[in-house]
C-alpha cells in the first residue's frame, strides 16, 4: 500500500449544551504519495475539521489515522506535535508570517526547531526561497512585500523541512486572480517534484488545478473523482 493518508471511519463529534454535534460521520479515504487532492465542500461540510485531523492540529472522536505508516490517531499532544513538525508543511490563507523576522527568517523557522546550525539554516531557506523565486526578497520584512510574495515565503516555509505532505488551507483567499493563478503555478511545480500536496478550497477553478477532487457534504465524501488537471499559467 502506497498511501502516505489512511483514514478508516473518522468520526468528529462535538458537545454543543446538552447536544451532540456530529462534524464528520464516518470518513474513509487514502491519499498516495506523490498525490494532488482538493478537498471541496460547501461551509459546515466539514471540511476544515478534516484538514484540522490530517494536518494533527485535532484528532478525531473516533476511527484510525495513519499518517506515513505511524498511527497518530491515538497519539497524545506532545507526540502530535513532533508528527505535524516533521511530517507536515503548512500553507494558510493568511500567511502567518512573524512580521519582525525577514523572509529569509521566516523560512528557516521552522529548522530552529529542528536543531540545526545557523549556517545550515539559512542554507536551506535560500535554496527553497530559490524554488519559489524569491531569493532577491530574502531580506526583506511581510510589510516590504505584497501578497503573493507573502504567500511564497509561507510555501517556502512549509517546504523547508522536507515535509511528507504539504497541506494547504484556502491558500489564495487572500489573492487577486492573476497572483492566485501564479500560487497555484507553484502548487503544480512542487507537485511535479514528488511532493504530495493537500489543498483545501471552496473555489472550484482552484480545485480544478489538483489531480484529484473528494467533495465533501454534511460530514461524508459525496464524491471522489480523479481530475484533469488546468494547464499552468506561464
Amino acid at each position: 500500500m502506497n498511501s502516505i493518508i489512511h483514514l478508516e471511519q473518522i468520526r468528529k463529534s462535538y458537545i454543543m449544551g446538552k447536544q451532540q454535534l456530529q462534524v464528520l460521520k464516518g470518513i474513509s479515504l487514502d491519499i498516495n504519495k506523490n498525490e494532488y487532492v482538493a478537498l471541496m465542500g460547501p461551509s459546515g461540510s466539514g471540511k476544515s475539521t478534516l484538514m484540522n485531523i490530517i494536518g494533527c492540529l485535532d484528532t478525531a472522536s473516533a476511527g484510525t489515522y495513519i499518517l506515513n505508516g505511524q498511527d497518530v490517531s491515538k497519539m497524545e499532544d506532545n507526540a502530535l506535535a513532533e508528527v505535524r513538525n516533521k511530517e507536515i508543511g503548512f500553507v494558510f490563507q493568511q500567511f502567518n508570517l512573524l512580521p519582525r523576522l525577514t523572509a529569509l527568517e521566516n523560512v528557516a523557522l521552522p529548522l530552529v526547531y529542528a536543531g540545526m546550525s545557523r549556517k545550515a539554516r539559512n542554507e536551506k531557506a535560500m535554496h527553497v526561497l530559490d524554488m519559489v523565486s524569491l531569493t532577491d526578497r530574502s531580506h526583506h520584512k511581510p510589510n516590504e512585500l505584497s501578497g503573493g510574495q507573502s504567500q511564497r515565503v509561507a510555501i517556502a516555509r512549509a517546504l523547508v523541512n522536507d515535509p511528507s505532505i504539504i497541506l494547504a488551507d484556502e491558500p489564495t483567499g487572500n489573492l487577486d486572480t492573476k497572483t492566485s493563478y501564479e500560487i497555484m503555478d507553484i502548487f503544480g511545480k512542487i507537485h511535479s517534484e514528488g511532493n504530495t500536496v493537500v489543498l483545501v478550497t471552496h473555489e472550484e477553478d482552484i480545485a480544478n488545478h489538483a489531480r484529484r477532487v473528494i467533495r465533501l457534504r454534511d460530514g461524508i465524501v459525496e464524491s471522489d473523482k480523479q481530475n484533469m488537471p488546468k494547464a499552468a499559467h506561464v
